[in-house]
């Protein structure tokens, strides 16, 4: 588990290919790995990485073929700034929210302009994860806790004061950029267990109005 607060931009040093899917190394640059051993979790922009080796300067994590699949993680390349987050401990303080490191899917800039010292950013993402978000509810982008703004449709909004822009990856963002998103933890938890007994089943109904009537939880 994580919270979302990025603690460090570390730098992609090599992507190396191994029979489909890749191992992967890190510098962590200012990123402490002193209390780090193999086997331990680090979210590298958003996906939870398994550290398998600990070189020194960094960390080196197997990426399989789903998780290149899923995420942006098989675009990087050489040189590619990412952002770091090490797992949290009961002793963490939860700056953001509560982040699995679990990418639900990946979303694609569409805007980006200057709001006064902060930058405004539309993202839009993909159909099946719309109904997850929520104006003024919590998002992960990359890694990175972040508040919803404003949301119509598919895209939704964010404003990234110029801290954030500095300590994370956002500032390199430009339309048509696509990056990793995991929705609210609470948000896919309440879905299922609105489903109520027919989660079990194999053909459950999906949540809409329609079914939101027939259990209670809304009005005709």
């Amino acid at each position: 588990m994580f919270t979302g607060i990025i603690q460090a931009v570390g730098e992609v040093a090599t992507l190396q290919p191994r029979g489909g899917d890749v191992r992967l190394r890190i510098r962590t640059r200012k990123l402490d790995l002193g209390d780090v051993v193999l086997g331990d979790s680090i979210a590298v922009n958003g996906v939870c990485l398994t550290a398998v080796e600990l070189p020194g300067d960094g960390f080196v994590a197997d990426v399989s073929r789903e998780t290149l699949s899923l995420t942006s993680l098989g675009q990087l390349e050489s040189g590619s700034p990412v952002n770091l987050e090490k797992a949290l401990t009961l002793a963490t303080r939860l700056g953001g929210h509560l982040v699995s490191g679990h990418v639900d899917g990946l979303g694609v800039v569409i805007e980006r302009h200057d709001d006064a010292r902060s930058v405004r950013f539309t993202i839009e993402a993909p159909a099946d994860l719309a109904r997850y978000i929520a104006h003024k509810g919590s998002i992960t982008v990359d890694g990175t806790s972040l508040t919803v703004n404003a949301v119509s449709g598919r895209r939704f909004e964010l404003n990234i004061v110029p801290h954030t822009l500095q300590e994370t990856i956002m500032d390199g963002y430009v339309a048509g950029r696509q990056v990793n998103l995991e929705v609210d933890l609470v948000a896919r938890y309440l879905e299922r267990l609105l489903l109520g007994d027919k989660a079990a089943e194999a053909d459950a109904t999906p949540i809409d109005l329609a079914m939101l009537v027939r259990t209670g939880f809304a009005k005709p």
